[in-house]
């Protein structure tokens, strides 16, 4: 290990001396603490350092040790039910050695080193194993499967593989190819270098969150790209809580990276408490969560977003669906904005460093749905949902711009909407989706003929709505002609009985996409009927009481198994009931 001194400090970023033979993204160990750095710039023998703990107390002349491996993280049985902080350390470990407040230069393994899991072979002794290729397998929890696989680097014969109880440390199969190749049931990846994929897939099956406004207008595909933009208040971070609760997905990874500890606290708390909606198992059996809070050292908050990200392809290289949380990507761009300007670069647009749209870019092409590299072809997903907390709520700013250009799902939260108690406040005037029509061969299979057109529909009525409030405003609702409220009749239905969505009601909380179409298809052939019958002269206000109008109301409320008949007594009410109208008006 080289040795230098420290020269100087500024914050979180030291200049060291002396780090000869240094390499960008070395790890380093500084002062007599041992705090845990990054080498980020190289000028010679000086070596630029950003340390991911506080500096405080540091002074110039202390050693600076270089480990000579970039930052690295372990992967392997273990992760799952783990939270970790910026750079993979175990919160609730470090919490049991040094009490609440954590004590800095603290490096303790991230799985559990003491923990002997039950490797089951796959594979046998002379079999020829290629890059990628399940040699075996590890239950790591109830719900998942931990898999074993070849590195990308090692192929040829297995010399030896044996069943039994292993350490993550332990070795548990030989691969011979001219040298020997150890394989443990733990390996090491790089956290800044994305892991290799055989070929990207196109999106073609939306992720399932069971949020109606999401599933319903603006669809994720799995393996896709979406960023939820909005002001403080919104909702970003109860959204994305929800996300990570019900989405469609084997593995959840949930980044808070610089958010508020007591909403990072919250999550803490309730995440293992959690059910799994199709399991009924605890919901922490299949999700990690890396916690860095706004008062932790920006360095580790630069580096969350990596720690998370390549968790999420290593279950994703072995065949899983795996949905990424990070909330918020704002908060990640002001930490690169503070550590360049410590480094005295150059500014960009609104102090940001020039480099952020390549980053956020970095980031964003990491997700996909792909064919991992294996023999048998395996296919995994990563979805990738950021939260952006623009000041101000200004869109226009440099994160929102720079994260519209390369995700393809822009869900827009609204303050307005979250004033009124409507949520999830997602504006579905500026919310776009440019997955939706790409997988309308998924919903025609799996859901209904009908459902794009019910959809199309449905945003038409909520556009034509806008139109008219800006009428509504100037000469009142009771001057309208009777089919424009006939419309805005239809549109508060879609909005207050659809699109309105309680995250703490037992039943409200998640929908699945049956009942969504149920509901919505409901509300339009409702419209349909009201349209009619104003025509055939019959007023919106009366329509405004049938029994049948109270009905829909219920719908979301009903459980799951009890939806279909009241649709279908609803239908029925609503046919009677509009039949009567007209046969009174005709009299």
């Amino acid at each position: 290990m080289a040795e230098g001194i420290i020269t100087r400090i500024s914050g979180p970023v030291v200049i060291a001396s002396g780090l000869e033979g240094a390499q960008m993204f070395d790890v380093v160990r500084i002062g007599d603490m041992g705090l845990v750095g990054e080498i980020i710039k190289i000028d010679g023998i000086k070596a630029t350092v950003q340390v991911y703990e506080d500096t405080t107390g540091l002074r110039p002349g202390e050693k600076v040790i270089n480990t000579k491996r970039p930052l690295s993280m372990q992967l392997g049985p273990g992760l799952l039910k783990s939270i970790y902080d910026g750079i993979q350390r175990p919160l609730d470990i470090l919490r049991e050695q040094s009490g609440d407040f954590i004590s800095r230069g603290k490096v303790i393994p991230a799985l559990d080193q003491k923990i002997k899991w039950d490797f089951v072979p796959l594979k046998k002794k002379g079999d020829h194993v290629s890059p990628g290729e399940i040699i075996g397998e590890v239950q790591e929890t109830p719900l998942i499967m931990h898999k074993i696989m070849v590195p990308y680097n090692v192929k040829g014969i297995l010399t030896d593989i044996s069943e039994g109880k292993y350490t993550v440390n332990d070795i548990v199969a030989t691969v011979q190819n001219g040298t020997k190749t150890e394989i443990g049931l733990s390996s090491w990846w790089t956290v800044r270098t994305p892991r290799p994929v055989l070929r990207k897939l196109p999106p073609e099956e939306p992720l399932l969150t069971g949020q109606r406004v999401l599933d319903t207008f603006f669809p994720v595909a799995k393996g896709g790209t979406a960023a939820i933009p909005g002001p403080f208040g919104s909702g970003k971070t109860v959204t994305q809580q929800q996300l990570a609760k019900w989405a469609d997905s084997n593995v959840i990874v949930y980044v808070g990276c610089g958010e508020r500890g007591n909403e990072m606290t919250e999550v803490l708390t309730t995440f293992p408490k959690l059910e799994d909606p199709k399991s009924k198992r605890p919901l922490m059996e299949r999700t990690i969560l890396v916690a860095n809070t706004s008062n932790m050292p920006v360095a580790a908050r630069e580096a969350s977003i990596y720690t998370g990200i390549t968790m999420g392809e290593y279950y994703r290289d072995m065949g899983y669906g795996v949905a990424l949380m990070a909330d918020s990507t704002s908060r990640w761009a002001e930490a690169l904005r503070e550590i360049s300007g410590r480094l005295e670069e150059m500014p960009g647009e609104e102090g940001y460093p020039a480099y952020l749209g390549r980053r956020l870019a970095e980031f964003y092409e990491r997700g996909g749905k792909a064919v991992v590299i294996s023999p048998e072809e395996r296919v995994g997903s990563l979805t990738l949902v950021g939260a952006v907390s623009p000041p101000g709520g200004d869109f226009s700013e440099p994160v929102s711009q720079n994260t519209l250009r390369v995700t393809r799902v822009f869900w827009a939260l609204d303050a307005s909407l979250a004033s009124r108690r409507h949520f999830p406040s997602i504006n579905w005037l500026t919310s776009y989706s440019l997955y939706a029509d790409g997988m309308g061969d998924w919903y025609k299979n799996n859901v209904s003929a009908t459902w794009i057109s019910s959809r199309k529909e449905a945003l038409e009525i909520l556009q034509k709505e806008s139109e008219l409030q800006e009428i509504v405003q100037l000469v009142g609702y009771d001057a309208l002609p009777e089919p424009e409220k006939g419309v805005l009749d239809t549109a508060r239905s879609i909005r207050e009985d659809y699109l309105q969505q309680s995250a703490y009601d037992d039943v409200d909380t998640y929908t699945s996409i049956g009942k969504q179409f149920l509901m919505l298809s409901t509300i339009l052939e409702f419209g349909k009927m009201e349209a009619d019958a104003i025509k055939k002269g019959i007023t919106s206000v009366k329509i405004g009481q049938l029994e049948s109008r109270k009905m829909i109301s219920k719908i979301k409320w009903t459980k799951e198994d009890q939806v279909e008949q009241l649709v279908k007594d609803t239908k029925s009410k609503m046919q009677q009931e509009f039949l009567t109208l007209l046969t009174e008006a005709t009299r």
